[in-house]
């Protein structure tokens, strides 16, 4: 059974062709997932274990809990000063301490533009003349507040060098310092695209808002002390209840657990796309070898008929199965670590910097390629394997095809039935739910549904291929016999296009969610908002109470408010207020008031309604809050209105927050402008921040092309993770219809016999493929638009601004893909078929 199983593979090699490769493709998908992200994990945690070489023991501030105290002062925790820093250094077993003082920094480069995008952009402290954690290539260190020195890489990127002027921005106003010094390092935020400036400590510490103290004191141990007995040491002489220590080591493989968790969440979205297009491959695995049976019914027959029982026979399938998967493993394995070298250098292509280090393959990687090569492939070609040892020897050495039964019949639509309506049933319940609580039961309703229209499929093609032969009559006989052929082999047809269907009906559902879910944020973000500008940092950081100031003094402003956050004590809860400008919100925000009045000021507050029912409040309720500063202020609650993603909690008067504040920041400054959004009005407000990189300004249609650009974008990386289903299907199409060729050889000879030329044969093959590819398309849409839908109804209850978008045009363009497929993918068989010889087809058994 072993050569006989050897020599079946070698005979049908070209018929086993395109199974290999869906099943390549697959491994390959899976394979390179692990090789890209094992490199890039390797080499962000190498990279980043260096940048803790200086540091021994790290000495931080222990935040208090206020939460056990009402009268306690919010934002008072313990505070590293240089008396403490001096106490560290002269620890038994320390050589020397260094305060460090970190913050945002964004560089741009001198075309105006953020180097690494600002969301890696960090500053800090470079301590004395020579500090040894930041080797200078060139320059001296940074001295005052006009002197900055920067990393070597941001200098290479941004093609700066000593003596140059760069502008800087931390929070809000533009900076523009002399570049005084260019350094090495090993930081991970510039190994990994980002930048770092240094000031001198002072500047650091004014810029930075830690006047007098530092974040950190990293303490290096004198030689012969380990870093656990320097930790000891220091825990003795440094006041137990305000700071902390950590090994250098400890914060190196916190950094390491840190980076493999995030890598983590990378490797399991991959790997869920490489399992569908796997899961999509276990369709084509399935069609082939059924196919195959059916084509050596009489060899099987022999083999049972000359003593080979069911069970050797099965082996033989598997062992055939087990060959293909082999081969399909090793070729997707080193496709895949070309794909995994291939991503790493596409990212540095896209300037995503990743730290050098060598390509990482695990025996763990090559282990799973083996394992879902081989198993897949078994697993798929088990049913057909137990079919083969069922055939009658008499029945097969009769050519006797027994079709599916009745029985079989019923037994297949009524499960089919049982599993869609099941499916169904637990999707709409799921829409009930509330958020997080519906998706797993809506995931498993939606896999339930798959199976049940999988399994319906061969019910389903006979009257949906029936209703295509109005348009194929145009095409004569070619056109009929397609159609005949479509529906001769139900099973084959469902099991093709279901291929194709299971990567439209994801397509299709993202691309309803997406659309949706844009409509209501973009709603949310604009409906609700009567101001003509909002501006906020690139990166998302708080902006300076200066940008406020600077941008109220331009021409044109006739309102603004800043919205700045902050923590307070509410009824013995810590809980967040925002500050507005009382007198200018309303003309900023378009608010539903449900209860009483939208009215800010010292003394009253308006909150929205999820908050008041939280406190159990309304229109005239009182209540004090406690800010930083311990200070109680007795508010009266103006009104009660409907909040969102944009606005909502608790909104006071700026004017009455400040002077609790020791440190304030804005979220955001929205602006009013006599002339309304224009391109001169924009660049008026930009000039007068100076033109700061670091800062957007935008308007409700600026605001609204970032909303379609991140959902444009997100949309992209699916289509593009879920292309390869798409190719599979793909393959599975073609493969069907090349051995549905040589199937029905003598068929398509008897045809050219009785005079139906090569055109026609061609056009047949073609409309036959066109047919199951559409039908694909069809089902896969519908699957699509339905899910789509449920996801919406369940996110439905926490944005009110949710509106169902069906978009049309991109399902007109997923089904004329689904026409592409199947054009495409009968070029070669249908070729094939038109160039057989009749009289040798005629004579093929």
């Amino acid at each position: 059974m072993l050569r006989t199983a050897l020599r079946n593979v070698l005979a049908h090699k070209a018929r086993l062709l395109m199974t290999v490769l869906a099943v390549m493709l697959g491994v390959a998908f899976v394979s390179g997932t692990l090789v890209f992200t094992n490199t890039i994990s390797d080499a962000y945690q190498k990279s980043s274990s260096k940048g803790f070489d200086q540091v021994d023991v790290a000495v931080e501030p222990t935040f208090s809990d206020n939460e056990d105290n009402e009268d306690n002062e919010l934002g008072k925790d313990p505070q590293l000063t240089q008396a403490l820093l001096e106490k560290a250094a002269k620890a038994p077993g320390a050589e020397s301490a260094i305060g460090v003082v970190s913050g945002f920094t964004a560089i741009a480069d001198q075309d105006g533009k953020l180097v690494g995008g600002g969301f890696q952009s960090q500053g800090g402290n470079y301590w004395g003349d020579k500090d040894p954690r930041y080797p200078l290539k060139s320059g001296k260190a940074p001295a005052g507040k006009n002197e900055v020195a920067i990393d070597a890489e941001t200098a290479k990127r941004a093609g700066y060098k000593v003596g140059d002027t760069v502008r800087l921005s931390i929070d809000g106003p533009v900076l523009s310092p002399t570049i005084s010094a260019i350094f090495n390092t090993d930081d991970g935020n510039v190994a990994a695209g980002g930048s770092l400036a240094l000031f001198d400590t002072a500047t650091a510490q004014q810029l930075f808002h830690r006047t007098g103290t530092y974040d950190e004191v990293d303490v290096k141990a004198a030689p012969g002390t380990s870093q656990t007995a320097l930790q000891a040491n220091l825990e003795k002489v440094l006041p137990e209840d305000t700071t902390f220590t950590t090994t250098g080591q400890k914060l190196a493989d916190d950094q390491a657990t840190m980076i493999e968790a995030e890598m983590t969440g990378l490797k399991t979205g991959l790997l869920v796309f490489a399992g569908i297009a796997l899961f999509v491959g276990t369709f084509i695995i399935a069609n082939t070898f059924t196919m195959l049976v059916a084509q050596r019914t009489k060899e099987l027959a022999l083999m049972r008929a000359v003593g080979a029982s069911r069970k050797q026979i099965t082996r033989s399938v598997l062992l055939e199965a087990f060959l293909v998967g082999t081969v399909a493993a090793v070729t997707g394995l080193l496709a895949g670590i070309g794909i995994g070298a291939g991503l790493r250098s596409l990212m540095g292509m896209l300037d995503a910097v990743v730290p050098a280090g060598p390509l990482v393959i695990t025996p763990g990687t090559v282990g799973t390629a083996f394992a879902v090569g081989i198993l897949i492939t078994m697993l798929a070609a088990w049913l057909p394997g137990r079919r083969a040892a069922r055939i009658p020897p008499v029945a097969a050495m009769s050519s006797v095809h027994a079709p599916a039964t009745t029985k079989s019949l019923v037994l297949r639509n009524t499960l089919g039935a049982l599993f869609s309506g099941a499916g169904v049933a637990t999707v709409l319940y799921a829409t009930t739910m509330n958020g997080t609580d519906g998706q797993a039961p809506m995931g498993f309703g939606a896999a339930l549904l798959i199976v049940g229209v999988f399994i319906l499929t061969p019910l389903l093609s006979r009257p949906l291929i029936a209703s295509a032969a109005p348009v194929l009559r145009v095409f004569g006989v070619s056109g009929k016999l397609a159609r005949l052929n479509s529906v001769r082999n139900p099973r084959r047809t469902a099991a093709t296009a279901s291929a194709l269907m299971i990567g439209l009906s994801l397509i299709t559902g993202m691309t309803v969610m997406a659309g949706s879910f844009q409509k209501g944020i973009d709603k949310m973000a604009t409906s609700a908002l009567k101001a003509d500008y909002v501006v906020s940092m690139a990166n998302f950081n708080s902006l300076s109470p200066d940008v406020e100031k600077k941008l109220a003094k331009t021409d044109g402003v006739t309102a603004i408010s800043a919205m700045r956050n902050a923590s307070g004590r509410i009824d013995g809860e810590t809980d967040y207020v925002t500050g507005v400008k009382g007198s200018a919100i309303g003309e900023l925000t378009d608010l539903k008031v449900d209860d009483g009045s939208f009215k800010v000021s010292s003394t009253q507050a308006v909150v929205d309604e999820d908050t008041a029912e939280n406190y159990g409040w309304k229109a005239g309720s009182t209540f004090s809050v406690s800010y930083e500063d311990g200070k109680k202020h007795e508010m009266t609650v103006a009104g009660v209105y409907e909040g969102n993603e944009m606005v909502r909690g608790i909104l006071v008067d700026t004017a009455t927050l400040a002077p609790n504040q020791t440190d304030p920041g804005d979220e955001q400054v929205m602006l009013k402008t006599s002339d309304g959004p224009s391109d001169a009005t924009k660049d008026s407000l930009e000039k007068a921040l100076g033109n700061n990189p670091a800062i957007k300004v935008q308007d409700k249609q600026d605001v609204s092309n970032e909303i379609a650009q991140m959902f444009t974008l997100m949309l992209n990386m699916l289509y593009g993770l879920l292309a390869m289903a798409v190719i599979v299907a793909v393959i599975g199409v073609i493969n069907t219809l090349a051995m549905s060729v040589f199937e029905r050889s003598q068929e398509i000879g008897m045809l050219r016999a009785i005079g139906l030329d090569r055109k026609g044969i061609k056009r047949m093959v073609r409309l036959e493929s066109l047919l199951i590819s559409l039908f694909g398309g069809v089902l896969g849409v519908g699957l699509g638009v339905f899910f789509g839908w449920a996801a919406g109804e369940l996110a439905a209850g926490s944005m009110p601004t949710y509106e169902l978008v069906l978009p049309w045009g991109r399902m007109g363009v997923f089904m004329v893909l689904a026409a592409v497929v199947g054009i495409m993918a009968a070029l070669w068989p249908a070729r094939r078929a038109a160039r057989l010889n009749m009289l040798t087809a005629i004579k093929a058994e």
